[in-house]
């Protein structure tokens, strides 16, 4: 399921996005990882390994896709025989890994790869212990940090505090990175009542932060799609909406959509924005009927009938069409937050 339609799913019933058929692979989490030298023979085995590696989370995503597709249809395999395939699939990847440790124990690069692979299969605690090793090798090496703080922002590994710690030093050490201002902006944006206390600052304060953290990222890589989707999903936090500089960030995510699935994903949380929060009713339902593909169907269908609700209403109050919408946008009280982000990368 693309980040989009999880967004998307999120914003318009508040609820969990349906679970992914393997509870076995994680979503991609932000990490990343850095290989010194291209010409030493053990940088070129460990690329060789992260190939297979990167080869194997590429056919495994697919077999997910595929029995989701075969499992709407009533059909597709048991969730414990795809993990068992998923399992049979990486072990060889993990095997690879091992050996180029058990050789290599102070390649700081290998360790890195390895805990992102362990990472990738659900191994949390030794993904981690890996990552603890590496940075004690190569203290100044920002994918490092970068992936501690990815790993400290899952709230389960210490508070999400050292997380901010983490990413800081990473921007420190590598400025010009976007990847490690988007998972920033991401942890501040999940942990705001912890970036309060650590920053000193309150709500309001803390999401001009996160925005100008996603803002400084998408700079520095202004054709990341899922990077310009995140900062304006962060806009439905904010009560009450900053709607035009929403209604922006939307409109600067459609522009570098990379195809339709990723432009109609766009036009349903335009239309969402602009019926919720602007009553701009004529501009929502254009939005809509350029929404076509069936993934999105069940989402259109109920943004139609809430706009049909909402122009109704508007008519029976007879008053402006922005102020009959907005009393009754779904999340507009305060006591009612957004969900947490995940990070991504």
């Amino acid at each position: 399921m693309s980040s989009l339609l999880v967004g998307l799913l999120s914003a318009l019933v508040a609820t969990n996005p349906p679970a992914a058929v393997s509870n076995l692979v994680t979503a991609t989490t932000g990490v990343s990882v850095n290989v010194p030298d291209p010409n030493d023979p053990v940088a070129r085995e460990l690329q060789k390994l992260m190939d297979n590696d990167d080869a194997a989370q590429a056919e495994v995503d697919g077999w997910i896709r595929e029995n989701r597709e075969f499992a709407d249809k009533g059909g597709g395999i048991a969730n414990a025989e795809l993990n068992r395939r998923i399992r049979k699939r990486f072990e060889p990847v993990r095997a690879g890994y091992e050996d180029l440790i058990k050789r290599h124990p102070s390649n700081a690069a290998a360790l890195v790869a390895y805990s992102s692979f362990l990472n990738d299969v659900g191994d949390l605690e030794e993904a981690l212990a890996q990552l603890e090793k590496a940075r004690e090798l190569s203290p100044k090496d920002p994918a490092i940090w970068n992936n501690l703080g990815v790993y400290y922002s899952d709230g389960h590994h210490g508070p999400p505090i050292n997380s901010f710690h983490c990413f800081e030093k990473a921007i420190e050490l590598k400025p010009s990175e976007s990847l490690y201002y988007h998972n920033f902006a991401d942890a501040v944006y999940m942990f705001r009542k912890d970036a309060e206390e650590y920053y000193h600052i309150d709500e309001p304060q803390v999401f001009d932060k996160a925005l100008a953290l996603y803002t400084k990222a998408l700079k520095l890589d202004p054709t990341d799609f899922p990077l310009a989707t995140d900062l304006a999903e962060a806009y439905y936090g904010i009560r009450p909406m900053r709607t035009e500089d929403a209604l922006i960030a939307w409109t600067n995510a459609l522009q570098i959509a990379h195809d339709e699935i990723e432009r109609e994903g766009v036009y349903l949380h335009l239309a969402r924005v602009k019926l919720y929060h602007a009553g701009r009713f004529d501009e929502v339902r254009a939005h809509l009927n350029a929404v076509t593909n069936s993934m999105y169907a069940e989402l259109k269908k109920t943004l139609e009938r809430n706009l049909e609700q909402r122009e109704k209403m508007a008519g029976a109050t007879n008053g402006p069409p922005a102020a009959a919408a907005m009393a009754t946008s779904p999340g507009s009280a305060s006591t009612n937050p957004p969900a947490a982000k995940p990070l991504r990368p």
